[in-house]
């Protein structure tokens, strides 16, 4: 079972959503090729949603073109399209069982029960929720209905799911946890996902591509490891992840936390004063004090670091020449 290995593709083009005066997508080209796991990520107000429930239908364009496979889909209503859609709040039916809930999207197209019995049976699997096929929503944990709704949206085999803050309401560990379900979900059926967050963490760990969103525009896109380590402007640097900026020879530069050493007074390229060190377990979090760079964010392995240092300890700093990613203006 999976996604037709030909259809998925989608293609936006000069995409455009006003709201009276304000644009709230202001121009999207993008491809988004089949089977890919491509996140928008972007803070509140960055026009990800927007742009998410444009390509769902459930948003009209003012402005651009949106093409499955090659083929206009701009004027197309929401349901004509055949996307499966997961939300943050699952939107589970209550008083229909799991059984029920998974089958809905065939019943509705008049599949015959026993296909619909069948498919069901997959999915289940698929999400690993065998013998929970009669409980109520109310009876599975937020993991739980989450898969559910996972197992819903792609019980018809869509062409394209889109997925809106899906593990907002689940706690820190389980958010994690369906991360990795997720990403091995997505591996087994080759479904396009279209995924919205703005949770870095999320999209670094679960994405073949990001696309970093600011203002309705398209800030950057590339693969996780591009975006991290070859950020090119300061808001994609600062967005993704943590971020040194730093001036020389009249031009910007970004420094990751963890590309800056610690050294003995003296070594390096730059001093510095310990003004704090927060601990994370593997982590050291120091915030250093230097007369060139104002307060830089360096982290060290804990495990590897030594004696962690006190407030006011006078440090030497360096960091490679690669580590120093020139920014846009």
């Amino acid at each position: 079972m999976g996604a037709d290995p030909a259809s998925g593709g989608l293609m936006l083009r000069g995409l455009v959503k006003r709201y009276g005066a304000v644009e709230a997508v202001a121009g999207i080209d993008l491809e988004i090729r089949r089977g890919e796991f491509l996140t928008l990520l972007g803070p509140s107000g960055s026009g990800k949603t927007t742009l998410l429930m444009m390509i769902a239908g459930f948003q009209d364009a003012t402005e651009g073109e949106i093409l499955l496979d090659g083929q206009p889909i701009t004027a197309t209503p929401a349901e004509k399209r055949n996307f499966g859609m997961v939300f943050q709040g699952y939107a589970l039916f209550p008083h229909m069982t799991v059984r029920d809930n998974i089958g809905y999207a065939l019943s509705v197209r008049h599949r015959p029960k026993p296909e619909i019995a069948a498919r069901v049976a997959e999915m289940l699997e698929l999400v690993q929720l065998q013998g929970m096929d009669d409980r109520l929503p109310a009876q599975l944990s937020g993991g739980q209905q989450q898969r559910v709704a996972l197992a819903r949206a792609l019980v018809f085999s869509p062409p394209v799911l889109l997925l809106d803050e899906p593990l907002g309401a689940l706690d820190r560990k389980l958010r994690i946890e369906v991360q990795e379900q997720l990403k091995d979900l997505h591996r087994r059926v080759g479904t396009t996902f279209v995924y919205v967050t703005h949770d870095q963490e999320e999209a670094l760990s679960m994405s073949d591509r990001v696309v970093i969103m600011r203002a309705g525009r398209i800030e950057q896109v590339g693969t996780p490891e591009d975006l991290y380590t070859r950020p090119r402007t300061e808001f994609a640097a600062s967005f993704l992840g943590k971020s040194n900026f730093i001036d020389r020879d009249g031009r910007r530069f970004s420094i990751r936390p963890e590309r800056i050493d610690l050294l003995p007074l003296g070594a390096g390229r730059s001093r510095g004063r310990v003004l704090s060190l927060s601990y994370f377990g593997p982590l050291l979090k120091y915030r250093i004090e230097t007369p060139d760079h104002g307060v830089l964010e360096v982290d060290v392995d804990a495990w590897r670091g030594g004696v962690a240092l006190a407030a006011g300890a006078e440090v030497g700093l360096d960091w490679t020449d690669e580590a120093a990613m020139p920014l846009e203006k």
